[in-house]
């Protein structure tokens, strides 16, 4: 008893499990988790460290050196980049690609435990952090402004927001951009200090000493313990200026006058106030209106569109708190727009799916469509239901898997369907045409699936990112495919059982007897007896699609459809903040003309939140900015993108604009990287200047930069270490007098509520903070009473230059120059440029890599192809156990290069990028053509043992599978259309389709000769 009549015998049980699978699909489909695009892990964390006064060069030597050697003794570091700056370093440490998010928190930690073993090599005054929580992505994103409120009153209403909003489903995390840290600045004249003698570190210890929380005990009162809270510290600001800092008892002299000596309180010296740090560190302008931007992310595993309408529902409900006056600005609602594209990805599957079924009505008729169609359906709901089981979201790459799959969904319903069909044409009743077409076909269909998921499986082994973002590919094509195979031998049968009766011929007619059929068969046998021919015609045509291979672009991942694009405004490197928003402002106030522009977000002095996987914020630079730019359409982008360059190219010619549009996929930064390595940053950046020429010299290339940007002025008071010992001072308080001179020298804390304010002392406005000020600088002397002019103090105060910004990889001084290409893709550009970089001579000791979108691409298709030998040895084991043969096999094998024919044709024609999906197209088009192999040599070897003399059996079994192989890649090919208009599977889809359409005919004419040369069967001359 086979499968067939086990379905049948149990045909409760089979309708039954069909039913069950068909409602819970449906139940699932509603609760699966949506998003626009898979979610990867960013496998990174960073390690922060603060070396206040120190260099850039000082700080990589004492602080990042010792970081990056105890980090780097972790067995799962993949490479470690670092960032060294004035009084700070940034430690960037990427994990190798085979840990996932459920194994790092444990690497975290072992990161958190040599950073604090490492601690002790550091300098005293270091303080470092690890942000494990580097790859966050806000969801929701959103700007709150409020032009008639303060800075201050903007930031309580955004806080009593974020207190709500964290209790709502599905939130995970609220981050902030763009607050103004408050401040309590002391004005203190130098010249009234100098005038009373008072020294400034006394006015800081008192001022740090009365606003301090020190427990003042409890006290026993009876049965009770009371604790007791005396009062004290400021009560406001204003109580500051109350503080005492001079009166007759602490004046060092006896005389009358000097026991009249007046009272004096801080207010007396100083001017004391409520304000804003200055300069800022970041600030955020929506619609060129001041915001604080508020950034939602999900919990893992959580639903966006859940979350972004809980948090909808929660806001429309605080709305009585909403102060008049403020208001919500959209920056990024990823909700609607992963409702709007799982909706589009829904409406292309629905259209692929009735295309299959129209094309099957339309070759198999009415009932044989309508089965394929129900266990096509069928299949969907299914896989629907091991996608929630198995965690698998609604998202890009998982519905489009489902595309792909369609019409090798169909392929084991087809070949069923139609040996019932032929079987009982031949006089077969509908139990033995079922019985005999599953007995024959049960295993060979199996194996043919298992191949044809292996075919994919290169993709769902791959375990770095591109692999992870792509991995849901293989899942549901492994699910969909497996479930077919299983409707096939059980469901099928039952359907047709009851609903394909089909009466027998009574005159015996041929069912292949057609013009189509008798056509092909002329042809094959004019090919079989022209055998040395045939083989030649199909090696040259196999050669020169090799060769027209070189014509097709190459790229990575393609630019996302989001109707949205953002502007990295850089200036020269040490430009103040003030300058970049002056900037920015007018710029964006430009662009708001623009009749394409729908809202802007400006970042000053820092990238936004990462508010899509795809998305790195850029780090913390005074010469930077950011403007997100939302369009009405995606294809107003092309339009609106010249006209912002040209504006600021003719306005700010000092600035440099890098206009950037979002990718799918991994990838970012710049296209085309030069990696110089080397122990002297001069000869680093005499490389980098070299390599930026040659991307001058090129008319394609543009955003030329590297990422030590341009040197910068620093001012060094030459300090005489003999004056300074006989002053009694010390560098602390010569470094402490000249941040009190200009920057403001943070020497307390304000308690306000839940609020810390830092306490900064500067010298007023009047007072000047000037360059040309610094050799007035007054420098307190205890020891002499008296302040000391810095220039008393100097030899002299020169100005030099230095680099800003030191980067490191893998502990080696590292710059990078790069570029990005202004038409075509960036392949071209690459190998333009690549060939004269390389000539550059490096001088012992240095060495180049190429890193951008070529490294990236490799490193995926080397993930993606590590795993193909395995894959293709246990293809190869499976067709042995198959045929039990050897020389199957490897006719089967060859036929897989001949897809390279039509893969040719059809990028070069339509010049689709042969990206990475293209690469994955390809792959698993050999998956299709083996399983078609597959069906066409089994039926020969069939026909062989039926007794039909070898080239007979040849032909025969060749004719009769034209049918269901042709049907099988009609339906994949046609299935694939809704996929042309996505941008992300176009060159998949064009791959699959052109490949397919070419390597489907060449099949029905290689397998057959391939078997005749490996069998060395001769052609017979009798008629066919």
């Amino acid at each position: 008893m086979n499968i067939a009549e086990l379905a049948i015998k149990y045909k409760i049980v089979t309708a039954a499990f069909t039913i069950l699978f068909a409602v819970a699909g449906i139940g699932a489909y509603q609760q699966l988790s949506r998003l626009e695009d898979p979610e990867f892990t960013i496998k990174e964390a960073v390690v922060y460290a603060r070396y206040p006064g120190a260099s850039p060069k000082e700080v990589e030597e004492e602080v990042t050196d010792p970081l990056e050697t105890a980090i780097q003794q972790l067995g799962q570091i993949k490479n470690i980049r670092s960032r060294s700056e004035f009084g700070f370093s940034q430690i960037n440490v990427e994990i190798k690609d085979n840990y996932d998010k459920d194994t790092l928190p444990q690497v975290w930690t072992e990161l958190r435990n040599k950073v604090n073993d490492a601690q002790g090599q550091l300098p005293p005054n270091t303080t470092t952090l690890v942000y494990d929580d580097f790859g966050d992505v806000y969801g929701l994103y959103f700007a709150v402004t409020g032009p008639d409120f303060t800075d201050a009153e903007l930031k309580d209403y955004v806080d009593f927001l974020k207190r709500e909003l964290l209790l709502v489903q599905d939130v995970a995390k609220i981050s902030l951009y763009g607050t103004q840290q408050e401040v309590v600045y002391i004005e203190i004249s130098n010249a009234k200090l100098t005038q009373l003698g008072l020294p400034l570190s006394s006015i800081y210890n008192l001022l740090e000493k009365q606003n301090l929380l020190e427990p003042a005990g409890k006290v026993e009162v009876g049965n009770e313990y009371i604790r007791i809270a005396p009062t004290g510290g400021f009560p406001n600001v204003e109580a500051i200026g109350n503080l005492l800092i001079s009166d007759a008892s602490n004046q060092p002299s006896s005389s009358s006058a000097d026991k009249t000596t007046p009272i004096i309180r801080l207010r007396d010296v100083a001017n004391i106030y409520r304000g804003y740090e200055e300069p800022y560190n970041n600030k955020l302008y929506f619609d060129n209106k001041p915001a604080i931007g508020v950034g939602i992310s999900t919990v893992s595993g959580g639903n966006v569109v859940t979350m972004g309408q809980a948090v909808e529902k929660r806001i429309e409900e605080l709305e009585p708190f909403r102060p008049i006056g403020i208001e919500f600005g959209e920056i990024s609602i990823q909700a609607r727009s992963v409702n709007a594209a799982v909706q589009g990805f829904i409406v292309n599957l629905a259209e692929a799916v009735l295309i299959v079924v129209g094309v099957l009505l339309l070759t198999m008729g009415l009932r044989s469509g309508i089965i394929i169609g129900f266990i096509l359906v069928l299949i969907v709901l299914a896989t629907f239901v091991l996608m929630n089981l198995y965690g698998i979201a609604l998202q890009r790459i998982s519905l489009g898997a489902l595309i792909i799959a369609l019409g090798m969904l169909v392929d084991n319903a087809i070949v069923i369907v139609e040996g019932c069909i032929i079987n009982q044409k031949k006089n077969l009743s509908i139990l033995d045409s079922l019985k005999q077409i599953v007995g024959q076909t049960t295993f060979p269909l199996l194996g043919a699936t298992v191949i044809a998921i292996l075919a994919f499986s290169g993709i769902g082994l791959s375990d770095d990112s591109t692999g992870e973002f792509a991995g849901s590919l293989f899942w549901v094509i492994l699910f969909s495919l497996f479930l077919s195979w299983i409707f096939a031998i059980t469901t099928t049968p039952l359907i047709c059982y009851y609903f394909l009766r089909i009466k027998p011929d009574k005159d015996n007619k041929d069912p292949y007897d057609n013009f189509f059929l008798n056509t092909y068969k002329r042809f094959l046998a004019f090919v079989l007896n022209n055998r040395l021919s045939a083989t030649l015609i199909l090696i040259a045509t196999l050669t020169l699609s090799v060769w027209g291979m070189q014509f097709i672009p190459q790229s990575f991942f393609p630019d996302s459809t989001r109707p949205q694009f953002y502007l990295d405004y850089w200036l020269p490197q040490g430009t103040h903040i003030q300058t970049t928003e002056a900037d920015l402002k007018q710029i964006t106030d430009h662009v708001l003309t623009l009749p394409t522009v729908v809202n802007t977000s400006t970042f000053i002095g820092k990238g936004g939140l990462r508010f899509i996987l795809t998305f790195s914020p850029e780090d913390a630079n005074t010469a930077y900015g950011q403007v997100l730019v939302t369009v009405n359409e995606y294809d107003d982008i092309a339009k609106t993108i010249p006209l912002i360059k040209n504006y600021i190219n003719q306005n700010y010619p000092e600035a440099q604009p890098i206009f950037n549009r979002f990718v799918l996929g991994p990838g970012g930064d710049a296209k085309i990287q030069a990696r110089f390595s080397g122990p002297d940053p001069t000869i680093l950046r005499q490389l980098s200047r070299q390599t930026q020429d040659i991307f001058y010299a090129n008319n394609n290339a543009t955003n030329i930069r590297d990422d030590w940007r341009q040197p910068v002025k620093v001012i060094h008071p030459q300090i005489s270490e003999q004056r300074t010992i006989a002053a009694g001072l010390t560098q602390q308080e010569i470094s402490q007098a000249i941040q009190t001179q200009f920057s403001g020298l943070e020497v307390g804390t304000y308690r306000d509520g839940n609020k810390l304010l830092p306490i900064i002392s500067r010298r007023p406005p009047e007072e000047g903070s000037d360059a040309e000020q610094i050799q007035n600088t007054q420098v307190y002397s205890s020891a002499a009473n008296a302040t000391i002019p810095l220039q008393q103090l100097a030899t002299a105060f020169t100005t030099d230059w230095e680099d800003p910004i030191i980067r490191r990889r893998d502990r080696r001084l590292t710059i990078i120059p790069q570029c990005d290409s202004a038409q075509g893709p960036a392949s071209t550009l690459l190998s333009q440029v690549k060939p004269l970089v390389e000539s550059i001579p490096l001088p012992p000791g240095y060495m180049l890599e190429w890193g951008g979108e070529f490294e990236d691409s490799a490193d995926a298709q080397a993930q993606l192809f590590a795993p193909i030998p395995t894959i293709a040895a246990i293809m190869f084991l499976t067709l042995i156990c198959i045929f039990n043969a050897l020389r199957t096999p490897l006719i089967i094998f060859l036929t897989v290069p001949f897809a390279i024919v039509g893969v040719s044709i059809g990028l070069v024609s339509t010049q689709q990028p042969f990206n990475f999906m293209a690469l994955i197209g390809f792959l698993s088009l050999s998956g299709m053509l083996i399983k078609n192999a597959i069906v066409l040599i089994d039926q020969i070897n069939l026909e062989r043992a039926q007794g039909l003399p070898p080239y007979q059996a040849v032909v025969q079994a060749s004719v009769s599978r034209v049918r269901p192989v042709t049907l099988a890649a009609v339906t994949t090919i046609l299935g694939m259309i809704p996929l042309l208009a996505d941008v992300f599977f176009a060159a998949m889809a064009v791959t699959i389709m052109a490949g397919l359409a070419f390597a489907t005919l060449l099949t029905l004419i290689v397998v057959p000769l391939l078997y005749t040369l490996f069998f060395r069967i001769k052609p017979s001359h009798t008629k066919q």
